[in-house]
């Protein structure tokens, strides 16, 4: 016996319709949800339910205190696993606007797991939050050593690359980079900063490099949303020649 859909999927279903084929654009907003609920004749908690759902597909965006908005197309994401510097690649040629914000903090709980270094050891984190439009994209949190953080960054970087390219000038050279990624839900302050569903998962991308001495230099805690994310990685197999000059830097 087949099922009957649940009002919350008819109703995701229609609006989903309207979406993809046009009716209603990019960017325009959604009727109130007091006005969506009196058109379908359900509650506000059934239509909120519904429109919970295209949240979590990534087509419908909700702001505080402005209402439901319909979101663009989001551009992919691939972040390059196993390369010595923090990399990222866009579907497209154009980059996203990216806004950084440089933070001195002490060392706590997991930076200073990370870091291995002791409480309270000071840190500079380094935090960056790219948008496409005036939408979040996704979110970097790079942390490294006081010691070897740049003195000479401006107030507002023009993006993450600069940065990390200071970071690689300051650094001894890095011998090792530990990656570990997963999916999970987003905490509250991450589903709040990219404003996205608490039920949409994100790729959370930890990484780690240390140098030749086995001193960790670089923390790095990335996330995507899954609506957009992926990761690439690639192996190269090690040559007995590699492995006994050891001057492969992988």
């Amino acid at each position: 016996m087949k099922s009957v859909p649940s009002r919350r999927h008819v109703i995701a279903d229609d609006i989903r319709t309207q979406i993809l084929t046009g009716r209603i654009k990019a960017d325009e907003r959604l009727p109130s949800e007091a006005r969506l609920a009196s058109h379908y004749a359900v509650s506000t908690p059934t239509l909120r339910n519904a429109l919970a759902i295209l949240q979590s597909e990534g087509l419908v965006e909700k702001i505080h205190g402005k209402g439901n908005f319909v979101r663009y197309p989001r551009r992919r994401i691939t972040y390059v696993g196993g390369d010595r510097s923090l990399q990222t690649r866009f579907s497209d040629e154009s980059a996203l606007r990216v806004s950084v914000r440089t933070t001195n903090l002490p060392a706590h709980g997991q930076l200073a797991g990370l870091l291995e270094v002791p409480a309270s050891s000071p840190l500079t984190e380094f935090l960056c939050l790219s948008h496409e439009g005036e939408s979040p994209h996704s979110l970097a949190r790079i942390y490294v050593p006081g010691d070897l953080a740049p003195t000479d960054l401006p107030d507002d970087p023009p993006c993450c690359t600069n940065v990390e390219a200071k970071l690689a000038a300051l650094r001894p050279p890095l011998a090792e980079i530990r990656e570990r990624v997963s999916a999970r839900p987003p905490t509250p302050e991450e589903a709040t900063t990219l404003r996205i569903s608490p039920a949409l998962a994100v790729l959370a991308i930890t990484r780690v490099g240390a140098d030749h001495k086995g001193r960790v230099v670089e923390a790095a805690l990335l996330v995507l949303p899954g609506d957009r994310a992926d990761a690439f990685f690639t192996s190269y197999p090690m040559t007995e020649e590699k492995e006994e000059g050891d001057d492969d830097p992988r």
